[in-house]
């Protein structure tokens, strides 16, 4: 099912891209551009990636670094 009309992405895409790591719909945009034209899908999109678990998120929260972060100080 398409979740992104303006650039042809599907709900498996997205969840493809959660399971690479994006965890929020600006990570998704940056990985496929889904949601950036009319963004009528962002909602969907963040309703695909509230059912996921996202190992990076939970990071976050719990106050640790992420990847893109460790990165960024090596």
């Amino acid at each position: 099912m398409y979740v992104c009309s303006c650039f042809g992405i599907t709900e498996q895409q997205v969840k493809q891209h959660a399971d690479s790591g994006a965890c929020t719909p600006r990570q998704i945009a940056s990985a496929c551009k889904a949601g950036t034209d009319c963004g009528s899908c962002v909602r969907r999109i963040q309703a695909i990636l509230g059912r996921g678990n996202c190992p990076r998120r939970e990071l976050a929260d719990r106050g640790e670094p992420v990847l893109a972060e460790l990165e960024d100080a090596a």
